[in-house]
């Protein structure tokens, strides 16, 4: 018996609940590098109110399906690589080389179940592609784009390229603007001056999820 979306979002709203605070302790020790880290309370009820919104999303827009998986871990890589990103302008990859692994099988399983073969063949081709374009910008410009950056948006491909093309493209754009409104707002404050190094990954997974949210796909 298929269990009903409120089911899911309920599910979703308790394994944030569990999740949350060990996810912000994993962000703090990685973006610290010391073990004993603690986070404040604050930032672990902002990552456990992050990751409940994300889950809840994966949940309402994939349903119970294998893909969901993908979704879900997807959204607690990127609590987790962007709350990094912003404290110590790092993408771990102790983070991201799981999330691949991790969302891949969840892809391939939904294919060999559903016979969504042509989404998982499109998934890796974006991720590959997405690979070439960041590896291709970080080749030009390596201060602005790293390949922790890279990494993350071969990741980004895998997930969004699922959906479909054109969903990467917004989810890219999105993320683009998001990173240019960012660094203009720094700017404008006298936050941040033109060298400034701005951290490429929040926004990236900002556009990721807002294309998602705004239902610009569909699983039918």
């Amino acid at each position: 018996m298929e269990l009903s979306r409120p089911v899911l979002v309920a599910v979703a709203l308790v394994v944030a609940l569990v999740v949350g605070p060990w996810l912000a302790r994993v962000a703090v020790r990685l973006a610290t590098r010391d073990e004993r880290a603690v986070p404040t309370v604050p930032r672990v009820v902002v990552t456990t109110a992050i990751l409940a919104a994300l889950l809840c999303g994966a949940v309402v827009l994939g349903g119970a399906r294998p893909m969901t998986l993908a979704l879900a871990w997807g959204a607690g890589a990127a609590v987790v690589l962007g709350a990094v990103d912003l404290l110590s302008h790092r993408l771990p990859d102790r983070v991201t080389y799981p999330a691949y692994v991790a969302c891949g099988a969840a892809l391939l399983a939904d294919a060999a179940v559903l016979d969504s073969w042509v989404s998982l063949l499109r998934a890796v081709a974006a991720a590959a592609v997405s690979f070439a374009v960041g590896a291709g910008a970080a080749a030009v410009s390596p201060a602005g784009f790293g390949y922790g950056d890279v990494k993350l948006l071969a990741l980004l491909g895998l997930v969004l390229g699922w959906f479909g093309w054109g969903v990467l493209l917004t989810g890219v754009f999105f993320g683009l603007v998001t990173g240019s409104l960012v660094s203009f707002a720094l700017l404008a404050g006298r936050r941040a001056g033109w060298r400034t190094a701005i951290p490429f990954g929040p926004p990236l997974l900002a556009g990721a999820v807002l294309v998602l949210a705004l239902g610009a796909v569909s699983l039918t």
